[in-house]
């Protein structure tokens, strides 16, 4: 009798053994012909693997974004002058992609503060403060060439109107983020008090949207997405749309490799403390056993 229960125990251990690696390998395997299954959303929340997966991706990234400036600034060269504007008309391939990705960097920053404070993912705040710069200088670019497009437009380099104020608004919270940022020598204490200013500052995106529409401002309202459809003609609106493209990626391209160095900043700054730590302990050892000497 004990014979048969030993046995029949063995069988159960066995059966939960040959379970627990299936599904082990159901982790690592697709379960398809043993091909390895892609690479989840879930698993890019390791720092490692991501970046494993973008030490592979960023070539590609650099060289997509290489040809696509090259062919926009192409067309953006070659387009004709406005029959009213002459070709200052040629400065809004540039401030308009600038001013469009300022607020689309917020955005993104805005969606990462919410997994910094809600989710807790380990990447969320990585990405935060890498697209705090990139989007300083796209808010940065876009006044100063709104600034040099308003000249000869308006008769003036600066007009204190809804849409250029609260642009710069914009352009000072990434200023006091990046302050932030630096100031706070806690990491987990900086990403959550930028975490909850990034979203306080996402009231004024749709400010900058609409406030053509609710004051009367001297910049233009919308041109190109509106519901009666863009009012210019394609051969200025496929050069914008093409450089904004070309934009896009170049933020991609500089947010992963800023993303990249911040982890192994972090990393080395880790290691950095652990190996002051294991100083202090081996100075704080050694003090008793050289006064008993």
């Amino acid at each position: 009798m004990g014979g048969l229960l030993e046995s029949f125990l063995q069988h159960c251990l066995e059966s939960v053994n040959a379970i627990q690696q299936k599904r082990e390998a159901a982790k690592v395997y697709g379960g398809c012909n043993g091909y390895p299954r892609a690479m989840t959303l879930i698993d890019l929340a390791n720092p490692t693997k991501f970046l494993s997966l973008t030490a592979r991706l960023l070539p590609y990234l650099v060289t997509g974004t290489a040809i696509a400036l090259a062919i926009s600034l192409y067309l953006a060269a070659t387009a004709p002058d406005d029959y009213q504007q002459g070709a200052t008309v040629k400065i809004m391939f540039i401030h308009v992609p600038n001013a469009w990705l300022s607020m689309f960097v917020w955005a993104v920053m805005s969606a990462s503060a919410l997994g910094t404070l809600v989710w807790r993912h380990p990447l969320a705040d990585v990405a935060a403060k890498a697209a705090a710069p990139i989007g300083a200088s796209f808010t940065f670019l876009a006044l100063v060439t709104g600034s040099l497009w308003g000249r000869p437009m308006w008769g003036t380099y600066w007009e204190w109107d809804a849409r250029l104020t609260s642009v710069l608004i914009l352009f000072m919270m990434y200023l006091g983020l990046i302050a932030l940022w630096r100031a706070v020598e806690d990491p987990s204490r900086a990403a959550r008090a930028a975490a909850v200013l990034t979203l306080v500052g996402a009231l004024n995106l749709p400010i900058i949207k609409f406030s053509v529409d609710w004051w009367n401002t001297l910049h233009q309202p919308a041109s190109v997405f509106r519901i009666g459809g863009s009012t210019l003609d394609r051969a200025f609106l496929i050069p914008l749309l093409v450089m904004a493209v070309s934009f896009t990626l170049l933020f991609v391209t500089l947010h992963v490799a800023a993303m990249r160095n911040e982890i192994l900043r972090r990393r080395v700054r880790g290691l950095q403390i652990m190996q002051v730590r294991a100083t202090s302990s081996d100075v704080s050892v050694a003090s008793p056993a050289s006064q008993q000497v």
